[in-house]
């Protein structure tokens, strides 16, 4: 406590006085809190003088940073919110004064409050210094966290979820009517614990895939309502440069990019001393604009795709799946593709394939998922050490880096317990790492495989230096309505929620790897 700065009374006190207070009397509050704060940024004397201190005041300071961060950007979701339902009030009562109260005189409220809202954001973007199209954004997010989402709201508030994080949540909602949205608040709500590792790409997924557990029908029509949005926009740069980007299906975007990055790495293997993500960009270039040019020849590319069989056969089953290095996708966006590159073609028909279509047709495997925690546990082959075979189902297990936080795609593969520790080279100790991560002996104190009896499957504790603990787990590939069926029951298989990964695996390569097996293990 600062002395002086609450006089003689409590906390408690002082927090029920604020709640008794207006709008005015908190901003005064805040204002007095903000004049300490930049007063100390500005010239914070000797307080983060390093001599005689230790590792944990500094980490303690910034815990208490963190936990002022959240309530901070929850109070804002809220003023924004109501300052956007004053805006329209204010701009509605006006509206009534200047037609004398006649409704036929008066202007429809809808547009009313659409000018009022166009206010609104300006405001935003002026006070907040965010462009207007993020100021607009960042109101229709903060709307869905105080109207939809009250638990992930509570989170905030309470230092248990990042801004970030919460808002990635919101904005994986918009797509969502209300009433979803609010029972997949209840369920992200209860899975807190579980998720608490998790980067802004695992929350959105965790939306997506809980989203099409409650709704599967409106899962498929989310996904074909999207799909007719594709398209391909050129934003302008600076220095003569410029940035393509085009929306596509996921299953075609992956597939895309894993094209441009598997010839990146054979151009950079005969010569090419530019790096990785600048020889892609050429690639691309001379794939558009020069295909004829030294084009190289056509590859088959290996994209893992885990579904269960129940949404590969059955479109209403409800179970979404999982695209290696993407994330949750609806079954709907990629059942009619494994069908077609599965089915070999009736006596007359033609191969899409051509020639070599037996040799390059997408092939199943089978893989076993946990009965509980409803993840990735083994396949139908294995073999030593971190083979192509065990890389593959590393990545489609985690789907990305397993990192707390992280949101980077699998670039590496890493023993938990290394192997100069006796670690064995297992699907149990291994994880998906990208280059940063694969570096934990360095990065953190203590990684080790834990069993949690809350949170049963595949999970990894990270414990930083200032003892900051953090759990990961791989992406669950079912919703907790799956999660919770009986084996059995239904029409579900008999071994459990077994799931059939189809991915071209005729002639292609061995998954997202692009440098060393494992890394720093």
């Amino acid at each position: 406590m600062v002395p002086g700065f609450l006089g003689e009374d409590t906390p408690e006190e002082v927090l029920a006085a604020l709640r008794r207070t207006d709008p005015v009397g908190l901003a005064q509050h805040l204002g007095d809190l903000a004049f300490l704060l930049q007063g100390i940024a500005g010239d914070p004397a000797e307080l983060f003088a390093t001599e005689g201190r230790s590792r944990r005041e500094f980490s303690d300071l910034l815990g208490a940073i963190q936990a002022s961060r959240g309530a901070l950007d929850s109070l804002e979701a809220r003023a924004l919110i109501a300052l956007q339902d004053t805006t329209r009030r204010e701009r509605w009562e006006q509206a009534r004064a200047d037609a004398a109260h006649e409704d036929a005189a008066t202007p429809s409220r809808s547009r009313i409050e659409q000018e009022a809202d166009g206010s609104t954001v300006t405001d935003i973007s002026l006070i907040t210094r965010r462009s207007p199209h993020m100021a607009g954004r960042t109101l229709a997010s903060a709307r869905r966290l105080v109207e939809t989402l009250p638990r992930i709201m509570s989170a905030l508030a309470g230092g248990r979820i990042a801004g970030d994080s919460a808002y990635a949540v919101a904005g994986a909602s918009a797509v969502l009517d209300p009433d979803l949205a609010r029972e997949v608040d209840r369920i992200l709500g209860e899975r807190l614990p579980e998720l608490d590792g998790a980067g802004t790409r695992r929350w959105r997924d965790a939306v997506a895939t809980v989203a099409g557990d409650v709704d599967p029908e409106g899962s498929t029509l989310r996904h074909r309502r999207a799909r007719s949005d594709r398209h391909v926009t050129m934003t302008p740069g600076q220095h003569g440069m410029a940035t393509l980007t085009a929306r596509l299906t996921a299953l075609d975007a992956q597939q895309i990019h894993r094209h441009l990055s598997r010839q990146a790495e054979r151009r950079r293997a005969a010569g090419d001393r530019s790096g990785h993500s600048a020889v892609m960009a050429d690639v691309l270039v001379d794939t558009v604009l020069r295909p004829g040019e030294g084009a190289p020849p056509p590859v088959t590319l290996e994209v893992g795709v885990i579904i269960t069989d129940r949404a590969l056969f059955r479109p209403d089953a409800g179970d979404v799946a999982h695209l290696e290095g993407y994330g949750a996708v609806p079954s709907e966006a990629v059942r009619e593709q494994l069908l077609a590159c599965t089915t070999p073609p009736a006596e007359g028909e033609r191969d899409p394939f051509g020639s070599d279509g037996e040799e390059v047709r997408a092939t199943l495997r089978r893989l076993y998922a946990h009965p509980t925690a409803d993840e990735l546990i083994a396949m139908d082959s294995a073999s030593r050490p971190f083979p192509p075979a065990m890389r593959r189902f590393l990545s489609r297990r985690d789907t990305t880096c397993r990192g707390p936080f992280c949101n980077a795609a699998i670039r590496q593969y890493d023993h938990i317990v290394p192997v100069s520790r006796g670690g064995p080279t297992s699907l149990d100790n291994g994880q998906g790492a990208c280059a940063h991560c694969n570096k934990k002996e360095q990065l953190a104190a203590r990684v080790e495989r834990v069993e949690n009896p809350a949170l049963p499957g595949h999970r990894v504790r990270w414990t930083g230096h200032s003892g900051a603990v953090r759990e990961t787990g791989p992406t669950p590939l079912l919703g907790p309505t799956d999660r919770a069926r009986a084996p059995g029951a239904d029409d579900a298989p008999a071994a459990g929620h077994d799931g059939s990964a189809a991915g071209p695996e005729g002639g292609h390569g061995d998954g997202p790897s692009s440098g060393s097996d494992d890394g720093g293990s």
